[in-house]
């Protein structure tokens, strides 16, 4: 899996905006693209596009104007990484812009296609499960911090 800089910009763009969401029952306050942009090291412009593709999705919410800004519309425990990237880039595994589920192999292939479901099954199993508020505060859920434990999970192959 590649990690487009459009998808790290728009995780971190929206651990920025779950820094800022509230902890108890007050409304959020928006923050300002240029806020988040300083904080997490973003191009303006670009994260603009990033932003209008979170709020096409409702991950964020938007409001012009000299108090206007940006904010999550759901609590950081209700989004996770796989909305994010889907939000972003679109699905989190394809083949070739289709579904592996949907992918049309001949028989003595079918090992294959069965590899390409297990990549995004494993995928799923991460980032369907990391929410914004566990990047916020640092901490992983064990089974998937786990799987950084290995020296071989940093190595370069």
């Amino acid at each position: 899996m590649r990690i487009t800089a459009k998808v790290d910009y728009a995780v971190r763009a929206a651990i920025e905006l779950a820094r800022a969401y509230p902890t108890d029952d007050s409304r959020p306050v928006p923050l300002t693209r240029q806020a988040i942009a300083e904080a997490q090291d973003i191009p303006s412009k670009f994260l603009e596009h990033i932003l209008a593709d979170l709020k096409r999705s409702q991950i964020v919410g938007s409001v012009r104007g000299a108090d206007g800004g940006y904010w999550l519309y759901r609590p950081p425990t209700e989004i996770t990484m796989a909305d994010i990237i889907r939000a972003a880039e679109g699905p989190l595994a394809d083949v070739r812009g289709e579904r592996p589920d949907a992918l049309d192999y001949p028989d003595d292939l079918a090992a294959l296609q069965r590899a390409w479901v297990a990549v995004r099954a494993n995928l799923r199993a991460v980032l369907e499960h990391v929410t914004l508020a566990d990047l916020r505060d640092g901490q992983l859920i064990p089974a998937v911090d786990r799987l950084a434990d290995p020296d071989d999970a940093w190595q370069l192959h």
